[in-house]
């Protein structure tokens, strides 16, 4: 029930002009669009479980629920359509979150790329696995080891190719 209060309260909070720009992306792909709600929630809940004190902040926390939350975009769009599409609606759907929700630029820079390698994890676990049997612990887990590679983002300049990334409290 909270997580629909703070979705509710979220979208309260948006100018008509947001939630028309949302409603373009998100009218055309109904099906994505309620699946992309239940991997927000999943994500945020498990990230809170696990990473409780910065999983809503800037943390590594909140850098492993980005990417978790575009594994499980992936994940459960690709059960009803084609890895490409979901791709496709998975980055303009993340990409419109920072755009609707905008952060301080480093900020913004940490959650696009967090995003991408959650993206980019998916991609990459895909030959191996037919997309019709992914699991959300396929993703948890080894996320949770990337977290030891992560690196702190401290300025826009900074490239950390192929490693999760946060910023320091």
């Amino acid at each position: 029930m909270r997580t629909f209060k703070i979705f509710f309260n979220t979208i309260r909070s948006m100018s008509l002009k947001k939630i028309m720009r949302l409603l373009s992306l998100l009218l055309p792909h109904p099906l994505f669009a309620l699946l992309s709600f239940h991997a927000t929630v999943q994500a945020f809940a498990i990230a809170q479980k696990k990473f409780p004190k910065t999983a809503s902040n800037n943390g590594i926390g909140n850098a492993f629920r980005h990417a978790l939350w575009c594994c499980f975009i992936m994940m459960y769009c690709c059960k009803v359509s084609s890895p490409e599409k979901a791709l496709s609606f998975c980055k303009r759907i993340t990409d419109m979150h920072e755009e609707l929700f905008p952060n301080q630029p480093l900020e913004t820079k940490m959650d696009l790329h967090n995003n991408k390698i959650g993206m980019d994890y998916f991609m990459e676990l895909l030959p191996g696995i037919h997309r019709q049997f992914f699991e959300k612990s396929f993703f948890i887990d080894s996320l949770v080891k990337k977290m030891d590679d992560a690196k702190v983002l401290k300025n826009l300049d900074d490239h950390f190719e192929g490693h999760l990334v946060y910023l320091e409290e």
